[in-house]
């Protein structure tokens, strides 16, 4: 597997693509210091994360963390006096922070975040707000932002609070606590724990799955999911909100999934 750097020059080799349709792997390739993101990477990862959902010989994203140590260690520190000393620089970095968080939630491209070792602060964040996470053994994963003197963002928590409910989500921010795998398995902050040695097949075998599926409806999915979040009450959606379940039957994959039954063969989904 072949990766190429990112095209940043702030962030230049520190985020590495590895495009193979209908897979892409994007790497988080600072293991030196646990991977943790800098102010550069956060919108170099939306970049390449925009990129890829605009490629549609792509169906699923695969994030990972190079190296055996961690996913990420969440947000270097060592950026703090540069762009977070005060509440006016913090304001800078928090908007390049909820870019990725934003860009993430919009696509239309499934994404699975593949954890291997500590997710932790920024880290998880990331983690959580992608579709899903498969985690290792012996992973760890939290967000002691108080142990910092300082507390996560709106989306941060509202993604946090989707994922694990109100009371995991405080206990989790309460204690500043690094939960083990299983843990975080049992509170639903991860989907799978696998061994070590098996995480990279499990999880490429999940993507695997997931990409030979309708593409058109993974992103109905996720935008019904989104609006179901937004508007709990249904009551206020717009006319296009409403038909976009519908519209799935208006496509060329409606209709070779019909036929595919009917044949008892497998499914070819182009995607329109």
């Amino acid at each position: 597997m072949t990766a190429t750097p990112s095209t940043t020059s702030a962030a230049q080799d520190f985020i590495l693509v590895d495009c193979q349709p209908p897979i892409a792997t994007v790497t988080i390739n600072r293991p030196r210091q646990r991977n943790a993101i800098n102010y550069g990477m956060w919108g170099d990862l939306a970049d390449r994360m925009e990129e890829l959902d605009r490629d549609r010989q792509v169906r699923v994203v695969v994030i990972t963390g190079a190296g055996e140590v961690a996913f990420s260690a969440g947000a270097d520190i060592a950026d703090f006096d540069q762009y977070r000393a005060d509440s006016g620089k913090g304001r800078v970095y928090n908007a390049a922070v909820d870019r990725l968080l934003d860009t993430l939630a919009s696509m239309d491209t499934p994404t699975i975040s593949m954890i291997r070792g500590f997710a932790a602060g920024g880290g998880c964040e990331l983690a959580v707000a992608t579709d899903l996470r498969i985690a290792a053994e012996g992973s760890r994963l939290g967000i002691p932002a108080a142990r910092l003197g300082i507390s996560i963002g709106h989306r941060e928590m509202r993604g946090l609070v989707s994922l694990v409910g109100k009371g995991n989500a405080l206990y989790i921010l309460l204690s500043g606590r690094l939960l083990e795998a299983d843990e975080a398995l049992r509170i639903g902050l991860v989907n799978q724990v696998t061994a070590v040695e098996d995480l990279e097949s499990v999880t490429y075998q999940l993507a695997r799955e997931i990409a030979a599926l309708a593409p058109l409806s993974h992103a109905a999915n996720k935008k019904t999911l989104n609006q179901v979040q937004a508007k709990p009450a249904l009551d206020n959606l717009t006319r296009e909100e409403a038909e976009i379940p519908l519209a799935q039957f208006d496509t060329l994959d409606y209709q070779e999934g019909y036929r595919a039954f009917l044949e008892k063969r497998a499914p070819n989904f182009t995607g329109e």
